[in-house]
């Protein structure tokens, strides 16, 4: 859906807050890079940030209130910007979740093809979510995940 024309400022601007998720997901693709080590080549570009990411305590908790309280709750932001960035964080929860998920089943299945299928279908899935939205933010048109973007709507006026 777009409203309105956007400026490339804004379409940049909108694109930023998926570094979040997409540094997230990494970890769930370390099986996938065991198995195609030349993927790994593909996300060299964002070592430098990953590093700064890793280096900062609590950076993710401090980029997710940052992006929530100065960028989505801030009605003077585009309602463009401001609804990426809310799709950015609910990506990143969902992330979270998996991972609190599966720290609970890893003692149990120590490893293994199920688990390891399970972590190569949320790196590919988050992935894909995010090529698909920064696409569509970058032509300014609003990227619609079919559940995702509903709860994005309710929260993003």
């Amino acid at each position: 859906m777009t409203w309105r024309s956007v400026s490339p400022l804004h379409r940049f601007l909108a694109c930023l807050p998926y570094l979040l998720p997409l540094i997230e997901v990494l970890r769930f693709g370390t099986v996938l890079f065991r198995q195609f080590p030349s993927l790994q080549l593909v996300f060299l570009p964002i070592v430098p940030i990953l590093n700064f990411y890793n280096l900062v305590p609590f950076a993710g908790l401090i980029i997710f209130f940052a992006l929530y309280l100065l960028v989505v709750r801030n009605e003077n932001i585009p309602h463009f910007i401001r609804f990426n960035a809310m799709q950015a964080i609910l990506l990143d929860i969902v992330l979270v979740l998996c991972s609190l998920v599966l720290s609970l089943f890893t003692p149990i299945v120590q490893g293994g093809l199920i688990l390891d299928t399970l972590y190569n279908v949320i790196f590919l899935g988050t992935i894909a979510a995010i090529v698909y939205s920064v696409i569509q933010s970058a032509l300014g048109r609003y990227a619609e995940i079919p559940t995702l973007s509903n709860a994005v709507y309710m929260q993003v006026r």
